[in-house]
């Protein structure tokens, strides 16, 4: 328990340096931008001195080195700045908007996991079936649709046609209110306040959105379980259980699957790592306030601190996303350790 303890501190130690230079990235990149905040608050009409004034009152004025002290400064205070587009500090609204990203693509990620593992261990297992051609029939859609299109074809089918969804306006429709925020996933939230209709009508808003997420994500899950799978069945140790009579169902999740979970889990941190951050066209069709759309926003009208803190945020959640795959690892297979030297 201690070596894990260290290995988890000497994994967090090395994450620093990472952290510091996405902090300068992001603050070059973000002044590199075309376009001046100061122009675009200051609106269309205004003149030199008024831009100036505007200019003075973000700080821009300064020189680079100054702006990136004081901002290293407030960093270190746990202050992200105020984005200029909402009035609100980054930080607030990363907490308002972070939850709902995270709910649209976990929900979109445990779903895609229930029908691709499944069905790529099938695929394996019965190669050249039609389960296999199935599989591959689902990959290449996945791949090849675009998110924008397979959202709104469901939107056109499912709420326009047959009126099964509700209108894609967002969380939860205009008639009901937010429940309590305890972890800001709607979901979780209403249940734990008891509000079985309001958990009800934000799982009906969270369907259409989360389906178009999963036939995305669900394409590269497949295929690497599929992949994985095909190289387990092959190896050497497969053969001799079976040559031992073990059992079918032994062979291939005692031995197979379990060998096979690891390049699994590390597409599945790939994958939910990539969508959390690129999902702003399902959020765009279903007018669903996450951070994706948040960060656009922020691009198109040069809100430096919005962008920094939405930078920030995803470089400490892809940090701790990947300790929990290290993590995974040691569990799925105890003779990967950790190395403490």
């Amino acid at each position: 328990m201690v070596g894990r303890a260290r290995a988890i501190g000497i994994r967090l130690a090395q994450t620093v340096p990472v952290l510091i230079g996405v902090v300068v990235i992001s603050f070059i990149l973000t002044r590199a931008l075309p376009g001046d905040p100061a122009v675009y608050f200051a609106g269309a009409m205004a003149d030199e001195a008024s831009i100036q004034q505007v200019r003075e009152a973000l700080g821009l004025d300064k020189p680079l080195m100054t702006q990136f002290v004081l901002y290293v400064g407030d960093l270190a205070r746990g202050d992200l700045g105020r984005s200029l587009s909402t009035g609100q500090p980054v930080l607030t609204d990363l907490a308002m908007r972070l939850p709902a990203s995270l709910e649209l693509t976990l929900s979109a990620l445990i779903l895609s996991c229930l029908i691709a593992i499944p069905l790529g261990v099938l695929a394996a297992v019965r190669q050249g079936s039609w389960i296999d051609h199935l599989c591959r029939v689902l990959v290449t859609a996945g791949v090849s649709l675009p998110t924008f299109f397979t959202g709104i074809l469901l939107v056109y089918v499912f709420y326009y046609l047959l009126g099964l969804a509700p209108a894609p306006l967002g969380r939860l429709d205009f008639l009901y209110f937010e429940p309590p925020r305890v972890t800001g996933f709607y979901l979780i939230d209403s249940l734990l306040a008891g509000d079985l209709e309001t958990f009800a009508a934000a799982l009906r808003q969270l369907a259409l959105p989360t389906i178009t997420l999963a036939l995305f994500t669900l394409a590269p899950i497949a295929r690497m379980t599929r992949a994985a799978m095909l190289q387990a069945l092959s190896s050497d140790y497969i053969r001799t259980a079976r040559a031992a009579g073990l059992s079918r169902g032994k062979v291939v999740f005692g031995y197979g699957f379990r060998n096979a979970l690891l390049p699994v889990v590390t597409t599945l941190g790939m994958v939910f790592s990539f969508v959390l951050g690129a999902n702003v066209l399902v959020e765009k069709v279903f007018a669903w306030p996450g951070i994706g759309s948040y960060a656009v926003e922020a691009l198109v009208a040069s809100d430096y601190a919005a962008v920094q803190g939405f930078v920030l945020a995803m470089a400490i959640l892809f940090v701790t996303l990947n300790l929990i795959i290290d993590l995974s690892y040691a569990l799925i297979d105890p003779r990967i350790g950790f190395d403490t030297k």
